[in-house]
């Protein structure tokens, strides 16, 4: 009998011989056989089926981590799937698999700060050059590749600026230049979108985020189609990048409910959004106007949206953006999102660093907010009374 994703992820991983409906946590550093025969077997098996989960010593994975991957790997429709200590991990690791010294890359201009930090600054150190695109403007990645250019790195939607770019014009570009190409895809997911399905080589996911949803543990994966498998598998041994059993333990708890909560995430901002595009005074960055390019865009290519979004607010006094920030009840403070709770930070966009095209005006300012599994209403009458600050 063929079963929907949603049902999967609430049967699968069961673990009959401890009688326990979670996989128990293995942790192991020594793997211990019965001969050495034994162990040259497990080995060959290794060698012979490298997704088969077959280890010799506990940095390669344990149980907890081969069942964790095998249920990323379903859910991205990928080849495999390999899980690292952070999010960020995923990130080191995609690039580091495929870029050599005095290779080039393209990255999209709003991407994740310590994206833009390795890619921009640290990687020149190692003749790795960067040029950085509009995602607005998909001829300014066009006209920037080279001989040279080896990966296309996407961000979608833009961190913290919300824009959602024509994916698969960026896919038919990299593909006709023979370029890899990765995208940070840890706004949606893969339940909302999956990119390795549309032509993606790898898919990147902070797993510290939606999959998790308890905001207690790090970690991250990287999916990969057959064609890069062996440079990531080769990379990640040589990295030692391995997410440990306790996390995997609980981000495969989190996963048994992520259909639950990205769906409440995603009503929960919708009518959060409704809310907030009526106030004159904010800029919502969030696919919510039909009109728009960045909704047509999301439309194209996702089935939902999850609960994170931007309000760009002008304003001459950042005085009255700050007390509307911190007068808000039910939001914390505080970096990371994709758990329970809702959040709040008042970006003043000093990541921006030496952004070439994604910038705020003078008197604008941004707002980042995550919509958490809250009442809705009670969001909004939080928001509502905070908003009476602006001016």
């Amino acid at each position: 009998m063929s079963k929907s994703f949603k049902t999967f992820l609430k049967h699968t991983a069961k673990d009959f011989h401890n009688q326990s409906v979670n996989p128990p946590v293995v942790r192991a550093s020594t793997i211990i056989f019965k001969s050495m025969q034994h162990l040259r077997k497990t080995q060959a098996k290794a060698q012979k089926n490298p997704l088969g989960g077959h280890y010799d010593y506990g940095r390669q994975g344990t149980s907890t981590t081969y069942i964790l991957q095998k249920i990323l790997t379903k859910l991205e429709e990928s080849y495999h799937v390999f899980t690292t200590p952070t999010g960020f991990g995923s990130v080191f690791l995609a690039i580091f698999s495929v870029v050599r010294p005095g290779d080039e890359m393209l990255v999209a201009d709003p991407v994740y700060s310590p994206t833009r930090i390795l890619t921009e600054n640290y990687l020149k150190e190692f003749n790795i050059h960067t040029t950085f695109y509009d995602p607005r403007n998909l001829k300014t990645l066009e006209k920037s590749i080279t001989k040279k250019t080896k990966l296309i790195f996407v961000e979608n939607p833009g961190s913290n600026t919300f824009e959602f770019q024509d994916l698969k014009k960026i896919i038919s570009i990299a593909k006709r230049k023979k370029i890899f190409t990765a995208i940070d895809n840890t706004w949606a997911t893969p339940y909302f979108f999956k990119p390795i399905k549309i032509g993606f080589d790898m898919s990147i996911v902070s797993a510290t985020k939606y999959y998790s949803g308890h905001s207690d543990v790090m970690g991250g994966s990287l999916a990969v189609n057959k064609k890069v498998f062996n440079k990531v598998k080769l990379a990640e041994k040589i990295t030692g990048l391995r997410l440990g059993p306790d996390d995997a333990y609980l981000i495969t708890r989190g996963l048994r409910t992520l259909d639950v909560r990205l769906d409440r995430h995603s009503e929960n901002a919708k009518k959060v959004a409704s809310f907030l595009d009526k106030n004159k005074k904010i800029e919502l960055l969030y696919p919510y106007k039909k009109n728009s390019l960045n909704y047509k865009m999301w439309k194209k290519y996702y089935s939902g949206a999850s609960g994170l979004m931007g309000l760009k607010i002008k304003s001459k006094n950042p005085n009255s953006v700050t007390k509307f920030v911190n007068s808000l009840r039910l939001f914390g403070y505080g970096y990371s999102w994709g758990g329970f709770e809702s959040l709040a930070l008042h970006q003043e966009f000093r990541e921006t660093g030496s952004r070439k095209y994604m910038s705020l005006e003078k008197n604008e300012h941004l707002v980042r907010l995550h919509i958490g599994l809250e009442d809705p209403s009670d969001l909004i009458a939080d928001l509502k009374q905070a908003l009476r600050h602006l001016k």
